[in-house]
């Protein structure tokens, strides 16, 4: 999906609140799922989590290929990122020089991807990108991030990268709010958000604290419940009704804890987010397949299951996964006009913002 920047002078109250939107209450969505292709192929399937993984067994097998393999027998797969993190603590060894050489290799890959995002029209302009996903949360992840920002000020490009803010569990929870205007919020204490990938779903409740601040920057999740579905491989109609489970286990929390929920519930979702909800394209690893079938509109799905929340009639608001995630920094772009974000995991998402003028 490719989009021209419109930047926007306008009272973000005024927004329209639609699934998939361009025009949100604090930023123009400019473009988001670029599918940016080369001879190869997709150029974002070189920098994702899967990728970085590759890099490291080829410095294996090179490795191998001249004497011993520094991690033995353990397939790289096998290898967890606390496991990798922990070979970067073995300082003046073959172990971390194997897995510095991955991140080099990586980061390069990463800043080439990014190099060309901004050569495309939606991504022009952009003075700073944020970096999340499960990459990001480890050491390794960090310093691929930072030699990415380095290798891009090196080429000449005046760009910052650096991680965002949040954890990245809970940033795919918290930019929900960003998708509804405060003002239809207020009198409420949080929302029920749901951030769904291809390897793990989690629901949460997400405490908005408006009195503190009303542009959400104090924003926090209070509750959350993880899913890892990739080890269930369930059909489509299970997973919902596991996730509707999740949200009235959550909603149940809320009311013990006198907690005001509004009947708001926010979802980021891979893929090319239909104006009705439905998702035009790109939700091929979500569990049990066909998400994208006519036949099927998942805010309709959860709108039917749980139709009320504190007495009033449920709302649902999708958009993408990536989107979604790069609204969590919103309060911490409120100084740059034109941004970008992307996310490293199963795939690479990205999206990039323009900040509207108050």
């Amino acid at each position: 999906m490719t989009k021209k920047k419109k930047p926007q002078e306008s009272n973000g109250s005024a927004a329209p609140v639609a699934h998939g939107a361009e025009d949100l209450p604090a930023v123009t969505v400019a473009s988001y799922n670029l599918e940016v292709r080369d001879k190869d192929g997709f150029i974002g399937d070189r920098a994702n989590k899967s990728a970085f993984r590759d890099m490291l067994d080829d410095w294996r097998k090179r490795a191998r290929d001249g004497g011993s393999d520094p991690l033995g027998d353990i397939a790289t797969g096998d290898l967890s990122k606390k496991d990798v993190d922990a070979l970067l603590d073995q300082l003046e060894t073959e172990k971390a020089a194997l897995v510095l050489s991955a991140i080099d290799d990586f980061s390069r890959e990463l800043a080439g991807v990014l190099t060309r995002y901004m050569k495309e029209d939606p991504w022009k302009g952009v003075k700073k990108i944020v970096v999340g996903g499960g990459f990001k949360d480890s050491l390794s992840g960090l310093m691929a991030i930072a030699r990415t920002g380095l290798l891009l000020k090196a080429g000449g490009m005046k760009v910052d990268v650096l991680p965002i803010e949040h954890h990245p569990d809970k940033a795919g929870l918290i930019g929900a709010v960003h998708l509804i205007p405060a003002w239809m919020l207020r009198g409420h204490d949080a929302i029920i958000a749901v951030d769904i990938g291809g390897t793990n779903i989690r629901a949460g409740i997400v405490k908005l604290n408006l009195d503190e601040k009303p542009d959400f920057s104090r924003t926090k999740v209070w509750k959350s419940e993880l899913w890892r579905h990739a080890e269930d491989e369930p059909r489509r109609t299970a997973t919902i009704a596991y996730l509707v489970s999740m949200i009235e286990d959550l909603i149940a929390k809320a009311k013990k804890a006198k907690i005001a929920l509004a009947p708001v519930i926010g979802i980021g979702c891979p893929g090319i987010i239909a104006a009705d909800g439905s998702i035009a394209r790109g939700g091929q690893n979500l569990p049990g397949g066909n998400w994208e079938s006519t036949h099927f509109n998942l805010p309709e799905a959860l709108r039917k299951a749980i139709p009320q929340i504190a007495d009033h009639p449920t709302f649902v608001i999708m958009h993408n996964d990536a989107v979604v995630q790069g609204l969590s920094e919103v309060p911490r772009m409120a100084d740059v006009d034109h941004w970008g974000a992307i996310t490293i995991g199963t795939g690479l998402g990205n999206a990039s913002f323009v900040r509207k003028k108050d």
